[in-house]
């Protein structure tokens, strides 16, 4: 049986694991992984506008993984309008980028859920085999955590390089071009960056629970000295 302070902390590891999956499972349901300000520069051009009349042509965009919505203004009023990225829109985007970032979360998810079994496992009794002890849950949780790191990235990259955004907010639209002013990355964008921090703090719980702290002896203990013990 492993020792209480150990206990404590596959108990914590696990606790971190299982929330980990929960956390991505919920932010890629989600819509709102960026958010942004785009120009109606068709219409902006068309009447010539001035600074101050740019805000008549100024709308809002959001998305995540599968769906968003955006507001288009081009000059007669915001038009709301909502959008799915599987299966037509994708095509028009960097497909091979996208799938993977869903893959990897989806990999990142099942490795979590692995590290979560074994933390519990660890913490009812000492596993045989090292792929069942700390060694595997070392394995287990810089998996998870590569491959959430490796999906942040891809869309870090998709949106920089790729200029997902515009893609996004021009696709279908063949009357008005729409240029992107400003994209922020939102909150279910950093649940995944808390998630794959998740992980590397189960790497430092596990490498604790390795460390040997010495026994402090009670003072019943030192009381109980025989003679033999005294002779010796």
């Amino acid at each position: 049986m492993p020792g209480c302070f150990k206990k404590t902390l596959f108990a914590l590891a696990s606790t971190i694991s299982f929330a980990s999956f929960i956390v991505i499972a919920v932010a890629m349901g989600t819509q709102r992984w960026m958010t942004g300000k785009m120009l109606c520069k068709t219409g902006a051009d068309i009447v010539n506008a001035t600074d101050p009349e740019l805000v008549k042509f100024m709308g809002e965009i959001y998305y995540g993984l599968f769906r968003g919505g955006k507001i288009r203004q081009c000059g007669l009023g915001g038009r709301r309008s909502k959008f799915t990225i599987f299966p037509h829109m994708v095509k028009k985007l960097n497909t091979g980028l996208h799938v993977m970032i869903i893959m990897f979360l989806c990999v990142a998810m099942g490795f979590s859920l692995v590290s979560f079994g074994f933390c519990i496992l660890n913490t009812i009794k000492v596993p045989y085999r090292a792929i069942k002890g700390p060694a595997g849950l070392c394995l287990w949780n810089l998996l998870a955590g590569g491959f959430i790191a490796l999906a942040v990235t891809g869309f870090m990259a998709a949106v920089k390089l790729h200029r997902l955004t515009e893609r996004i907010a021009n696709f279908r639209e063949n009357t008005f071009q729409f240029v992107i002013l400003e994209e922020r990355f939102e909150d279910c964008f950093w649940l995944c960056v808390a998630s794959a921090t998740a992980h590397a703090v189960n790497l430092l719980l596990i490498a604790i629970s390795g460390i040997h702290f010495p026994k402090i002896k009670t003072k019943t203990e030192e009381a109980n000295v025989t003679a033999e013990d005294i002779m010796y």
